[in-house]
């Protein structure tokens, strides 16, 4: 007869799962609440669905375990815990012992450990366990009375559940951990070895110790990795045990709950303000737990009413949490019109080790801002506000500009005087309008937004505090109104100003203290923010005060050769549809392609019309004349429209060039952006888009030089996946797409033909972007069946790659993000979604966003290296573009075989990866020559 069911709870799996699975939650005074609310829900719902007789919520202790002293290097690549969930563990362990359920944390082992141990002593003691984790190794533990169950994904595992996920059964289990490896607790395994492979030996083998002695039978680079690190194998296996006789001075049997503490709960979910979970208490009877732990609450003979029926050492209830951000309950915002207070304040500027620093201006053109006033924080909570150009009628007394700059210039040249800003890089060419070279820019809460979590919000600063502060900010538009009667700053009533103004310097301050531990709490974060994000503000500033120079004369006439070109597609469209409409009408395109010409309609708009989007015209221009003239059409217009017509207007008259503007927190990859104009979508592959860069030219006694990156993110995905055909591949210096249509059609490299090699390319670029065989055939013009043989053809052939694509999906779903190699984290929120196509989407992001972040994460190096050496060493030329993976500088003419030869080396420099970077450098009188 069965003791009953013992429910064993892996606190610290639920921990990191809901701290990852749910947005950033947090309260009214910034203590973030998320992993608490997603961890208390999960428990209420497994207690409901379970009604175990004994339970315990286990959590890993503090301090090293043995697993330490056995390998030094264990979990050593694992990130320190994130400030804003190390901040919710106390309250946490809080609510857990307020609801009365038996927790346990014991020093020197792992939760693991302390579940293994409870799970046997269980199951020997007559009860049926259920083990609630989502962590692959609790599997070994599954046996005759022991099973898994996985709240988040609402699955179960017996042996047969486990042989069916994992190919192996149970007692396999440690064995193939110990061939795997973990990347994230850094257990080794073998190189080489992914789940399929482990589960094949194991399946003919049966055992480690089989395989290790038929290990000299085991064929190709993997059978050589496996007998050249035997070594540590063993290790890895003892690593990857859960211990099942820890020392405990518990048993199963003393596992009952107690009453809820419901004083507690209510203070406790008062505070970290779970609204939901406090209004469901107070529906509950007084002095009554809630029906999801009746079954614990009885008390053990003889206890006292309210007393712990068990002898469960419980982790005692502390002080609340400090708060993630700073909680600041009274400001006080200055006006300085008065010589004596601005002293007073240039004397806390000089004092004060940071200073959150804004400057309000009458223009967002950069090149042409204007101070109208500058505002500064050293204290949360206080600030002030100095305005100096507020010229509406009515408005106070002020300093003057030109004589309060002239006393903060001293300030904001001082390298050694640290400042910080939200999107630092305008306030730069503001204060630069003005004759003044900010220094000692060292933070930047914008970078740090984006830094710690690309995806989770916009990058502005009402966006950021709202997010990480919970603060409302006073918009520009509640101070200036909005659409054709908004006011320009300097019409700003100037306390209106004052308020909006120093709040800006306050909230900042604060944002930085809420962000910045969280950041050097992942030192590979700290890394990424201090050697690649805040040092390039200053190459990105340099880069669009220089601008480039264009050629007006030449884009006036591309225009007008561009209008002509529109009207010889709009005669052959009218003619291909038997008489003249609008090609500008989608109303009229639908009318004759799918009425008067009878196409069959691919899809339609939400609003139940024929579709006439890009890329339904793409499928229908493999069959059709009009689909392609329209489509020619539309690419001639937009680049009429969005760079020969507006280019001219967009010269600055004060230096004759273009500035663009670099993004640097839009892209979620790190991928550098660029507006007014978009230098990134400019065509290189057509004539009229070629013809565009031959606008964008080099001054007199100068080249343009522009160094691109060769096929960086397939060199990355040979890095990343260490597939052994790639990586040869490259280390000969082949052509990369012959050598894929080599191996893909079975011919020799020299017999591939120029249909092959494209074919090849389509397949090496396609699948790093997640493309599936339905979209290949698409792409290169075959059936789907012969496209899925490639696909098929080409993971054969690297199976490298096919490993990593398989365990960077697993991986994301398992972490919710993936990282680049530098460490930057790409978060995928909708890696879980129960919605296919989101979840596909996020799994093919998966794949893609390693590459592509770590090749904007390289390109960023680079730019910052060579500005350096340029700087440093005098060189006559200038970065003045960068766009995907090509860098443009301006070179005096006689320089530029010099500074090509020591370009393309530092660029090549700026990753160590297990394939050399090339770089492909050419010079010209205009970008189009030098591409």
């Amino acid at each position: 007869m069965s003791a009953g069911k013992l429910l064993l709870v892996d606190g610290s799996s639920y921990l990191y799962r809901a701290f990852h699975a749910l947005p950033p939650l947090g309260n009214s005074r910034g203590e973030p609440t998320g992993a608490v609310l997603g961890v208390i829900n999960m428990l209420n719902k497994l207690l409901k669905d379970e009604a175990p007789e004994r339970i315990a919520v286990v959590f890993d202790a503090p301090g090293r375990t043995f697993r330490d002293d056995l390998f030094e290097q264990y979990k050593a690549h694992r990130p320190a815990m994130p400030e804003e969930l190390r901040a919710q563990v106390q309250p946490l362990l809080d609510v857990v012992t307020a609801l009365g359920l038996p927790l346990l944390r014991i020093p020197g082992v792992e939760a693991d450990d302390v579940i293994g141990t409870l799970a046997k002593r269980g199951a020997a003691a007559g009860f049926t366990v259920l083990i609630s984790t989502g962590d692959k190794d609790m599997a070994q533990l599954v046996g005759p009375g022991i099973g898994l169950v996985n709240t988040m994904s609402n699955t179960r595992l017996d042996r047969e559940g486990v042989k069916a996920k994992f190919d192996v059964f149970p007692e396999q289990i440690v064995d193939y951990l110990a061939l795997v490896g973990d990347s994230s607790d850094n257990i080794p395994g073998v190189t080489g070895v992914g789940p399929k492979t482990a589960a094949k030996w194991l399946n003919r083998y049966q055992t480690l110790e089989a395989i290790v002695a038929h290990a000299a039978e085991i064929p190709g680079k993997v059978g050589e990795n496996l007998r050249g690190e035997l070594a540590t194998l063993e290790l890895s296996r003892r690593l990857a045990t859960i211990v099942t006789d820890v020392p405990l001075d518990v048993e199963p049997a003393d596992l009952r709950g107690s009453p809820e503490n419901l004083q507690a709960l209510r203070a406790l979910y008062a505070r970290l303000e779970l609204r939901l979970l406090l209004k469901s208490l107070e529906a509950t009877a007084p002095g009554a737990g809630p029906a999801t732990v009746e079954s614990l609450a009885g008390a053990a003979p003889g206890a006292a009413p309210g007393a712990p029926a068990h002898p469960v050492s419980r982790a005692a209830p502390a002080a609340a949490a400090p708060p993630a951000g700073p909680a600041v309950a009274t400001r006080h915002y200055a006006m300085i019109t008065e010589q004596p207070a601005l002293a007073a304040w240039l004397s806390i500027l000089a004092a004060a080790p940071l200073v959150s620093f804004d400057t309000e201006t009458d223009s967002l053109n950069y090149m042409r801002a204007r101070i109208v006033g500058l505002s500064f924080a050293v204290t949360a909570g206080e600030a002030a506000y100095v305005p100096l150009a507020h010229d509406h009628v009515g408005a106070a007394q002020q300093l003057d500009r030109d004589a309060v700059l002239a006393a903060l210039r001293p300030w904001l040249e001082d390298p050694a005087r640290f400042k910080l800003g939200h999107h630092l890089k305008y306030d730069m060419h503001v204060l630069a309008n003005h004759g003044i070279a900010l220094a000692g820019h060292r933070y930047d809460t914008m970078l740090e937004s984006y830094v710690l979590n690309s995806t989770a919000n916009r990058h502005d600063m009402d966006s950021v505090a709202e997010q990480y502060l919970g603060i409302r900010t006073i918009h520009y538009e509640d101070v200036a109104g909005k659409g054709a009667k908004q006011l320009a700053f300097s019409q700003v009533e100037v306390a209106r100003a004052t308020e909006y103004a120093a709040q800006d310097a306050d909230v900042t301050l604060q944002l930085h203290r809420a962000l910045w531990p969280r950041i050097e709490a992942q030192p590979l974060l700290q890394s990424l923010y201090e050697t690649i994000e805040q040092p390039l503000v200053a190459v990105l500033y340099r880069m669009e005060r220089t601008g480039v120079l264009v050629d007006r004369d030449r884009l006036q006439a591309q225009s007008a050769e561009l209008a002509a070109r529109m009207c010889e597609l709009q005669t052959e469209a009218h003619r291909e549809a038997g008489g003249e409409f609008n090609l500008d009408s989608p109303k009229q395109l639908q009318e004759i392609l799918f009425g008067k010409l009878g196409i069959p309609v691919q899809r339609k708009t939400p609003t139940g019309q024929p579709s006439t989007a890009e890329d339904v015209l793409e499928e229908l221009a493999v069959e059709h004349a009009l689909p392609r003239l329209i489509l020619d059409y539309r690419g001639v217009a937009k680049l009429k429209s969005t760079y020969t017509d507006k280019l001219p207007d967009q010269i600055e008259p004060s230096t004759g060039r273009i500035h663009t503007s670099y993004h640097q927190a839009v892209a979620a990859t790190g991928r550098l952006s660029s507006s007014d104009p978009n230098l990134q979508n400019i065509p290189v592959r057509t004539p009229e888009g070629r013809r565009i860069r031959q606008a964008f030219v080099a001054p007199a006694g100068h080249v343009l030089l522009a160094a691109d990156y060769s096929q960086i993110e397939l060199r990355i995905m040979a890095h990343l996946s260490g597939d052994d055909a790639l990586l040869r591949a490259f280390a000969a210096d082949r052509d990369v797409h012959r050598a894929t249509a080599s191996e893909v059609f079975g011919l020799p490299e020299e017999a591939v033909t120029a249909d092959q090699r494209r074919s090849a390319k389509a397949i090496n670029f396609g699948l790093i972007y997640g493309m599936s065989a339905f979209g290949l055939a698409r792409q290169i013009g075959i059936g789907r069946a012969q496209a899925q043989q490639y696909v098929d053809r080409y993971f054969e052939r690297y199976p490298g790659v096919k490993r990593y694509m398989e365990e960077t999906r697993a991986q994301a779903r398992e972490n919710g993000f993936v990282e680049t190699v530098f460490g930057r984290r790409l978060y995928l929120p909708e890696i879980r979604s129960r919605d296919a196509a989101r979840r596909q989407y996020a799994e093919r992001s998966a794949i893609n966003a390693p590459m592509q972040g770590t090749a904007a994460d390289i390109i960023k190096r680079a730019m910052i290296d060579v500005d350096g050496w340029i700087r440093r060493e005098g060189v006559r030329a200038r970065l003045i573009m960068q766009v995907h993976d090509e860098l443009v500088l301006e070179v005096a003419a006689d320089a530029a075989g010099a500074v090509a030869r020591e370009l393309r080396e530092r660029m090549a420099r700026s990753a160590e990866l297990k394939v050399a970077l090339k770089v492909d450098v050419g010079a010209g009188g205009n970008w189009d020559e030098a591409h």
